[in-house]
């Protein structure tokens, strides 16, 4: 079975939030996301994906996960990059 490690983006007021998790079907886990039935962090916010890779196994998966969690530098980076591509598609 395959295994994807996400970071999905949910703009507030102030800022941009960032969630990271891994699933086995990301686009049902992205639909429990936006209908509040995800993580209870990720709750009442509509998100958006920014980033997702694909793994061979669980383990694998979860490494990468807590990986990127702790990574607030490439979690930054990834932010940062969607912003540029998310205003670039909503302004043409």
């Amino acid at each position: 079975m395959k295994y994807t490690v996400y970071l999905i983006i949910s703009k507030t007021k102030q800022n941009l939030v960032s969630y990271v998790g891994y699933t086995n079907n990301l686009k049902e886990r992205l639909k429990k996301h936006n209908s509040s039935k995800g993580a209870k962090f990720t709750r009442g916010r509509y998100w958006k994906l920014a980033y997702s890779k694909i793994y061979s196994s669980k383990s694998k998966a979860m490494k990468e996960e807590y990986s990127l969690k702790k990574n607030i530098i490439l979690r930054n980076k990834i932010k940062s990059n969607f912003l540029n591509e998310d205003f670039r598609t909503s302004s043409v």
